[in-house]
């Protein structure tokens, strides 16, 4: 992603709304679940606002909203950074107002941006990578993360007060895949859950700038052992992408399996694994490359929730499955425009 130049006069007064403006374009590339991107954005005097938008959550699998507020913290990370490499110092109030549940942060904005060069190489680094980040429904290439790579990230959720577990035990794993094919067989069997991939996830040739659409997933699953079964997006009726003809014959990978995991359950607690979520994410992209394969569905039935909380997580509270790799392929995503996100009553 290039950087908008910045106004040569730091104290313009319609500086400040362009570069909201700038950074509510990258915070919605942030993952969200089916890419309902549940967020909008009310920008004040030097103030950001985030909240939650409630139409988009999705009621049969997430009534509790926690998965809308993980995906909301990505995209809440996601503004920050944008903000920092526009030289600012953002200072982020997590659910301001209580007689307000909607209103997710307050993204305080008091300090004129600083000059380009005194930005954070880091900060640059990854704010290069919003746009380059990819969800991935699929198996991964073998054997490319490198040994070094989970301590890394591992430090990155934790400052996020998040923790990151890989998990490396086969049984684990093996456990882990299977109650994911568990939830996913319970999910194909509920009708409500049917209509709502029948809602965010459309037809080829549907042109709406949100949901799962056919190019993003393959039509045929790639079995990987440990077996993580995707999501019906297709509903049986063979949608999607076949890998590229002249991609490698090799034996596909589950990749590397970790679960994000806080120590309490609350709405504060989904905020910040969102934010750790797309911390994570980036600098695995920055890194090496490495994208990633979320697999919610056991997370979105409460006795398999609490099944893995228990034997997996040490009691704490796991509210992101994903498996970490190098993918074959890079399938594009939509995305709403900015002034569809960014609303009048702030």
């Amino acid at each position: 992603m290039n950087v908008r130049p910045l106004s040569r006069d730091r104290e313009d007064p319609g500086r400040f709304e362009a570069d909201a403006r700038f950074a509510v374009e990258a915070a919605r590339w942030a993952p969200s679940v089916h890419n309902t991107q549940p967020w909008r954005f009310g920008i004040g005097d030097r103030r950001i606002s985030l909240r939650a938008d409630n139409e988009r959550r999705l009621d049969c699998t997430d009534p509790s909203g926690r998965e809308m507020m993980i995906s909301c913290g990505a995209a809440l990370f996601t503004l920050t950074l944008a903000l920092r490499q526009l030289g600012y110092a953002p200072r982020v109030r997590l659910l301001p107002a209580p007689d307000r549940p909607c209103l997710l942060a307050d993204v305080d904005v008091d300090v004129p941006a600083a000059a380009p060069e005194t930005v954070n190489p880091e900060v640059a680094r990854l704010y290069e990578q919003i746009r380059e980040r990819h969800t991935h429904r699929g198996a991964f290439r073998p054997g490319q993360v490198t040994a070094g790579l989970p301590a890394l990230l591992q430090v990155e959720a934790r400052r996020e007060g998040v923790t990151l577990r890989v998990i490396t035990d086969t049984h684990a794993q093996a456990t882990l895949g299977a109650l994911t094919g568990a939830a996913e067989h319970l999910g194909r069997a509920d009708p409500g859950i049917g209509a709502e991939l029948f809602r965010w996830a459309p037809a080829p040739g549907d042109r709406r700038e949100n949901g799962v659409h056919p190019d993003t997933y393959p039509r045929r699953a790639e079995r990987t052992e440990p077996d993580f079964p995707g999501r019906d997006f297709a509903r049986g009726q063979g949608w999607g992408t076949d890998a590229p003809a002249d991609e490698p014959a090799e034996q596909p990978s589950a990749g590397m399996v970790v679960l994000l995991t806080t120590p309490q359950d609350t709405p504060a607690d989904w905020l910040r694994a969102g934010q750790a979520l797309q911390r994570v994410l980036l600098r695995a992209q920055a890194e090496e490359g490495v994208s990633a394969a979320f697999h919610t569905q056991a997370l979105e039935v409460p006795e398999l929730r609490g099944l893995i909380r228990t034997r997996l997580c040490d009691g704490d509270h796991p509210q992101m499955l994903m498996r970490l790799g190098v993918a074959g392929t890079r399938r594009k995503s939509v995305r709403r425009p900015v002034h569809a996100v960014v609303h009048d009553d702030y």
